[in-house]
């Protein structure tokens, strides 16, 4: 009988090959580099010349939002996957005078959340008292239009939760690259069920704190959904910016750059800022919609 000769590259291979079998699904999971999926859709019907929503038109497009990203055909069912009936729901608006969320935003998402099973008087709205008001909150729907921000670069999901800190203005220093910290609050953490970053008319140009130009405002009609803050801010940033490069005839870089976007991820672990590593799926009107 011939003799086993073991040699060290074949105790290597062998110690190499344990290691790898030892990984559990979860681990190996982990070590994969994380994806986001954030869901654009866009209704050339869903405002008229002067600004107003039409209000069905903007259902169906939450809609057909909210059943991609969870992967369902009908809307409720949707809905009853991203909150419970006991839950006490908070929206966070957004009450910028010159952009607001439009209040038929909020009623389509009321209205959604009853047809889940949320009683009327379990659903919150609220922006600036937010601190008090959705702190007791058992899920939270974030939803904001997009703009550029003095501050920030752009105002987003992210910046949107920054109302839940005792002091926003500690968190403008360095480009408010601190501000996915305010996720890690009690008030916030885990609860969050949906982003929701509105597209219906960007802000996309300005100077100087509260900037607003309505030369700068265009009705690109559509909105983003995500899971994830990180990656629909990322998305919200990479319109903007490709409109600014069809206005301007070239880049050009915004008066804050929007770091906190990238620090969301790298420094806090919050989300997916890497383009690369979101799968965007785009519904509806296709016409100028800038980004792929």
């Amino acid at each position: 009988m011939s003799e086993l000769v073991l040699t060290r590259r074949d105790l290597l291979k062998a110690t190499a090959g344990a290691a790898v079998a030892a990984l559990t699904p979860e681990v190996l999971a982990q070590e994969r580099p994380k994806r986001a999926k954030v869901v654009l859709v866009r209704h050339k019907d869903v405002l008229d010349t002067q600004g107003k929503i039409h209000e069905n038109v903007l259902m169906e497009m939450l809609d057909a939002a909210v059943t991609e990203l969870v992967g369902v055909k009908n809307p409720i069912e949707a809905w009853k996957r991203l909150v419970k009936p006991s839950d006490l729901v908070g929206v966070k608006s957004n009450v910028w005078n010159p952009l607001p969320t439009p209040k038929e935003v909020e009623q389509a998402i009321r209205k959604r959340l009853m047809d889940a099973g949320v009683r009327e008087e379990n659903i919150r709205i609220d922006d600036r008292g937010a601190r008090s008001t959705l702190a007791p909150c058992t899920a939270l729907i974030n939803v904001r239009p997009v703009r550029t921000h003095w501050w920030s670069g752009i105002g987003g999901c992210i910046k949107n939760y920054i109302m839940f800190t005792e002091n926003p203005a500690s968190y403008h220093p360095d480009a408010c690259s601190s501000l996915a910290k305010v996720w890690e609050l009690p008030a916030v953490k885990g609860k969050t069920r949906l982003n929701i970053l509105l597209a219906l008319t960007p802000l996309f140009h300005g100077r100087g704190p509260h900037h607003w130009d309505p030369r700068y405002v265009w009705q690109y009609k559509g909105l983003f959904v995500s899971y994830d803050p990180v990656a629909v801010d990322a998305m919200g940033l990479r319109l903007i910016q490709a409109k600014r490069r069809q206005h301007f005839g070239e880049d050009v870089a915004l008066e804050t750059p929007p770091t906190h976007i990238r620090d969301a991820e790298v420094k806090y672990g919050l989300g997916v800022s890497d383009p690369r590593r979101i799968d965007l799926v785009k519904l509806g009107w296709k016409e100028d919609i800038l980004i792929s």
